[in-house]
């Protein structure tokens, strides 16, 4: 067993004890510009996404500062689409290995992915310092689900979580 508080020079090892904790993955979604300034939508894999608050409902998500999604999203509306067991190929595409062309849905706020587990359409609601990361808060107007298995991320590795019901 490895103990240490040397937090500024083992990054890595921090990183790797975090990742015992198994998350969901999720792709956040935005309409935004490319870089000539054209409409284009956009997303990104993150397993940082949690409930905040019931009443009113709230969803936070955290997003690293040094990726190009990060200035874009700032005063967006966006979804949060919990993506399913089958959807390790859209996973791997938002985080930059393109492996399948998503399906888009059109929402009322933002736009979000087809065939998700579960989706959250917001609109901004705060914006928090996390460190290398911001904290973006969105007020939930829409949501859905669908059942089946959910897809988890532990250990640096893509798993199935399945459904309890």
């Amino acid at each position: 067993m490895t103990v240490t508080n040397d937090f500024p020079r083992l990054p890595a090892q921090f990183r790797g004890c975090l990742g015992r904790f198994a998350t969901g993955v999720a792709v956040v979604t935005f309409d935004g510009v490319d870089r000539t300034g054209a409409a284009k939508r956009h997303g990104l894999t993150v397993n940082s996404f949690t409930s905040v608050s019931l009443d009113p409902p709230l969803v936070l998500v955290a997003i690293q500062r040094s990726v190009r999604a990060h200035a874009l999203l700032a005063g967006r509306p966006f979804t949060v689409n919990v993506l399913g067991a089958e959807q390790r190929a859209v996973a791997l595409h938002f985080a930059g290995k393109p492996a399948v062309e998503p399906e888009w849905v059109e929402g009322e706020y933002a736009p979000r992915l087809a065939n998700t587990a579960a989706w959250f359409e917001c609109t901004p609601w705060k914006e928090y310092d996390g460190g290398d990361h911001t904290l973006f808060v969105g007020a939930v107007e829409r949501f859905s689900q669908r059942d089946g298995a959910c897809l988890g991320f532990v250990d640096g590795s893509f798993v199935t979580i399945d459904s309890a019901r």
